[in-house]
């Protein structure tokens, strides 16, 4: 948009443009001069033919000397860029050429479809479809070419339906689509995996490995095991082979085009695009390292015990020994989802009171442990067969700063008293930019938009929890899933139109509020999770920065 406005600014102060005062021609009385004034009238067609091609030529050449200038503005950053760019490519190595090779191919298979479905509606009264407008960078296609991708392209699809601070509402939508899902790796390749990480011969660790996934998924594969020395139930998570050179692969090439746009476009710096890049590569790297999810999985057992919860709720036990970067073998937890209304009255008398304690021990854990659990979905928490709380699966956490904190406290005090004044100041001052926030404006908005909670489908969870069929828990999970993205959105959409721009742990931390807020609806519908006195929310937070 700077180019454009230099480019208009230079082009009205061309000489070229300026308007000239011509004496017209005189048209004599008589005969023929109709003939002469069309002929002036085309005269006046060309002089502005002429004209208008002159000012096209200026504001073009305008933008490529403005360009250009901002070029050799930047010459001086140019070697750090090379350098950057080289050390990057030789990190990657061979395995980026094929990953190129790769990438064609998936771009002109989706290009195809695209031309496809572009010459169906080309011709139709209704015309072009919006979401076709923008070829392969509508949301649609670029969903469809992420998926193909495979394994990074689909984590950072799921980034992006995670981010609504970050990426337009359009985008954030589709990708909620964007299903992680893979064909099984065969055994013998997991098997082999197995061999060269423990180093030892598997019938010395394991009794039996089930040959059947439980679960496969781009990054990584689970199987069922019975550990041989102690006889207790395990389940071994596998990272798939050559998912972390792909990963790497990827990750440079993103970074490198994130390079160069910033380097031609400094309007782009504003964006901190680069920056946003790097985040998602090292939180991508991090959950193809088993060990970090060992570590918060580990921390998250230790807080359970320190806070005395040890009876009440319960993380996987890692079992160090037969686990390394690439594979993480923890015990088994058996139980069901807490959107498993009628197993949960069978294992329990009061379902309300395993949501009261899954509650505390969540809110818990944002004040006293290291890192919270940000992935609370019904297939990662449970009510195990023992009646306790099970979390389970810790590739994605979250840290909160203190400054996040104190403002979310007052958020949640105000959420729960319904005083949209409060939580209007305190949204305020989460994302605060230096603008003037017209607070009872505001308040009013966020009043529509929390109102329409009360609208959304529990109906839908109950469904899927009174069926048998996994597939059907699954799916019916999505579509709750984006319920409470739809109504997130709308949060970010109306607190951007005051200025405001929210840390991502924030958005981490409502997408868990409103997983509890569908576990409530369902488990205790008339209670009121933030205002109930049994639910512990406190300010005795540590200071942690």
């Amino acid at each position: 948009m700077a180019a454009t406005a230099a480019a208009r600014g230079a082009a009205s102060r061309s000489p070229l443009l300026l308007h000239h005062h011509h004496r017209l021609p005189q048209v004599p009385s008589g005969g023929g001069g109709s003939l002469r004034v069309g002929a002036l009238g085309a005269g006046r067609d060309r002089r502005r033919r002429v004209r208008g091609g002159v000012r096209v030529f200026a504001r073009y050449s305008s933008q490529a000397q403005d360009f250009s200038s901002r070029l050799q503005d930047r010459a001086g950053e140019l070697p750090k860029l090379v350098e950057d760019l080289l050390q990057t490519s030789i990190s990657t190595g061979p395995r980026g050429v094929f990953r190129m090779g790769q990438g064609i191919q998936v771009l002109l298979g989706v290009g195809g479809e695209w031309l496809n479905d572009f010459s169906k509606t080309a011709n139709t009264s209704e015309g072009i479809p919006a979401q076709m407008r923008l070829g392969l960078l509508s949301p649609l296609y670029l969903r469809r070419l992420f998926e193909r991708m495979g394994a990074t392209y689909i984590k950072l699809g799921q980034f992006i339906a995670s981010a609504p601070t970050f990426f337009p509402a359009e985008y954030v939508e589709e990708f909620q689509n964007c299903f992680d899902r893979a064909p099984p790796v065969p055994y013998s390749e997991i098997e082999s995996i197995l061999r060269e990480e423990l180093q030892r011969p598997l019938d010395s660790v394991y009794e039996y490995i089930d040959p059947v996934p439980i679960a496969s998924a781009s990054i990584a594969q689970v199987h069922g095991a019975r550990l041989k020395s102690s006889q207790k139930d395990v389940v071994i998570k596998v990272l798939k082979p050559g998912i972390e050179d792909t990963l790497v692969a990827d990750l440079n090439f993103i970074y490198l085009v994130a390079r160069v746009l910033e380097f031609l476009s400094p309007e782009l710096e504003r964006t901190s695009l680069v920056a946003i890049i790097k985040d998602i590569k090292e939180s991508m790297l991090e959950e193809v390292d088993f060990r970090k999810e060992a570590v918060n999985m580990e921390a998250f057992q230790r807080y359970i015990e320190a806070m005395g919860f040890d009876k009440q709720a319960k993380s996987p036990f890692v079992y160090q020994h037969c686990s390394t970067k690439r594979v993480l073998t923890m015990e088994r937890l058996y139980g069901v989802p807490l959107t498993d209304l009628d197993s949960i009255r069978s294992l329990v008398p009061d379902p309300e009171l395993t949501l009261v304690t899954a509650l505390n021990v969540w809110f818990g854990s944002l004040i006293s442990c290291e890192s919270f659990h940000a992935d609370v979905h019904a297939g990662n928490l449970w009510l195990l067969r023992d009646g306790r709380v099970g979390f389970i699966d810790f590739g994605i956490v979250g840290r909160i700063s203190s400054r996040t904190w104190a403002a979310m406290e007052i958020f949640l005090a105000s959420f729960a008293t319904e005083d949209y004044n409060a939580m209007a100041s305190a949204l305020s001052e989460m994302g605060a930019t230096g603008n003037d926030i017209d607070v009872d404006s505001f308040a009013k908005d966020l009043q529509k938009i929390f109102s329409s909670l009360q609208e959304l489908d529990t109906e839908i969870i109950v469904a899927a929890a009174r069926s048998s069929d996994a597939t059907a828990v699954s799916a019916n999970v999505v579509v709750d899933e984006r319920q409470m993205n739809a109504l997130f959105l709308d949060l970010v959409r109306v607190s951007e139109s005051y200025g405001l721009k929210f840390p991502r742990e924030f958005a981490l931390l409502m997408k868990q509020l409103l997983y509890f807020d569908r576990y409530t609806r369902l488990l205790a519908p008339s209670m009121n999770m933030l205002r109930d006195e049994r639910i512990n929310i406190t300010s005795s937070k540590q200071t942690r920065e």
